[in-house]
């Protein structure tokens, strides 16, 4: 059955006038598209503000301990022990088993885990026994996806990586984003998107204001009048410039807004209002 994640959340007080949903005001989770959300143990806040971990009845397994942390993700979680501390990582019984040693660290991603040298403040990747497997060399690094991972030079300019670290795609981007679908949001100068593919051509020019990663072969884009639509992976709009945001496609559905006070619906990838505008605040379906 499908289940919403953040349905309805009602407390207007929390979205603010903005009408956005506030992340909480901490730097600890990293938000990668690669964590497996549905996976046995779920991060969890006490009124202390310590993270620690509960399964699927809400037991908790980890206790309360971390300052900062992240969501398990290919067996392993980042964990931050105090306000000023440094960072490693726990397995699912809540052993230490990469040492703390790191100035920020991300989540997995197909073996291999961003992590921000306390030395240097470059960052480079290790494997999941702890071991430096491409050195600290970029201001910015991002998970790996689909073979690449995105990364940023001292010349504030971005490229991707392969896993043995060979830069595949030149430097040359003001932004870059994780490969999804075979295709990677791009930004070419400040607030002008398109899409590359996994040899660097650009496929779907630069020409939108805004953009998020493709998802069941759709991206929501924005244009120069601050409307969101769709476009296919060929670059056509197939969803009309209509509302004021959209999120991804998941499970056939994606969550919009139409105007900047109003609530929030469904759409099919019709573009069709299939659950009608109603939700303070919605996110996108899962299994």
């Amino acid at each position: 059955m499908k289940s919403l994640i953040l349905i309805v959340i009602v407390a207007i007080a929390l979205i603010g006038a903005t009408g956005y949903l506030p992340i909480p005001a901490i730097e600890t989770i990293n938000q990668s598209p690669n964590i497996d959300y549905s996976q046995a143990l779920a991060l969890a806040e006490n009124e202390k503000n310590l993270w620690g971990y509960i399964d699927k009845t809400g037991e908790l397994v980890i206790s309360y301990q971390f300052y900062g942390a992240g969501g398990f993700s290919e067996g392993l979680a980042c964990i931050q022990k105090d306000k000023n501390g440094l960072w490693g990582y726990i397995d699912k019984t809540g052993e230490l088993v990469i040492p703390y040693q790191f100035y920020r660290a991300w989540s997995f991603s197909e073996g291999l885990a961003a992590v921000l040298s306390e030395k240097n403040g470059l960052w480079g990747y290790i494997d999941k026994a702890g071991k430096l497997v491409i050195p600290y060399q970029f201001d910015w690094a991002y998970d790996f996806s689909e073979g690449l991972s995105a990364v940023e030079n001292k010349d504030s300019l971005w490229g991707y990586i392969d896993k043995a670290g060979k830069l595949v795609i030149p430097y040359q981007f003001y932004r870059a984003w994780s490969f999804s679908e075979g295709l990677s949001r791009v930004e070419h100068e400040k607030k002008i998107y398109g899409y590359i593919d996994k040899t660097g051509n650009v496929v779907i020019s630069y020409q939108f204001k805004d953009a998020i990663d493709f998802s069941e072969g759709l991206s929501a884009v924005e244009n120069k009048d601050s409307l969101w639509g769709y476009i296919d992976k060929a670059g056509e709009l197939v969803i009309p410039y209509q509302f004021y945001r959209a999120w991804s496609f998941s499970e056939g559905l994606a969550c919009i807004q139409k105007d900047k006070k109003g609530l929030w619906g469904y759409i099919d990838k019709t573009g069709n209002l299939v659950i009608p505008y109603q939700f303070n605040y919605a996110g996108n379906f899962c299994k």
